[in-house]
């Protein structure tokens, strides 16, 4: 992901998200590591992955969570979807298609209780996710793979 593009996500979600209550449950420390973080974590899709062998990545979505805290946690899973992403076009239905779909799912997951202030991370992760460099479809071996990860993400992300 370019600098400028990493820096505009940041702002977005720093605007988008607004002032974190205190009351409310911030991500752990684990979430603000670099995507090499996630990409670690990862290599265990579909199986149990954990951020620092004990954070799920749906734990790193809180509603409590701060613009800063959202934007660290946010850029480092975009810049590991990307890089999984160009992995999986390399081997369509391979790892990095279960690692990219079990993160969006863990993402999904964990959005699912937090009044919607995930959705453009959802949206953005969801793109890097599934970008393909021509117009036509991903491949079915892409597709499945990216949902068996997904399914494993949403289950126990």
């Amino acid at each position: 992901m370019s600098r400028s593009l990493a820096l505009a996500f940041s702002i977005t979600v720093l605007l988008a998200a607004g002032c974190s209550r205190d009351d409310e449950a911030r991500a752990p420390v684990a979430c603000a590591g670099e995507a090499s973080t996630y990409l670690r974590a990862l290599a265990a899709a579909p199986g149990q992955v954990r951020l620092d062998d004990e954070t799920l990545i749906s734990g790193c979505l809180t509603g409590g969570q701060s613009g800063a805290d959202l934007g660290t946690a946010g850029q480092a899973m975009v810049e590991a979807a990307t890089e999984l992403n160009r992995q999986a076009r390399r081997d369509p239905g391979g790892r990095a298609n279960v690692a990219v779909g079990y993160l969006a799912g863990a993402v999904e997951r964990g959005a699912l209780t937090t009044g919607g202030i995930h959705a453009d991370l959802q949206r953005r992760l969801d793109v890097a996710a599934r970008f393909q460099r021509s117009s036509g479809e991903t491949s079915a071996a892409f597709r499945r793979a990216f949902e068996r990860g997904a399914t494993a993400g949403r289950r126990s992300g």
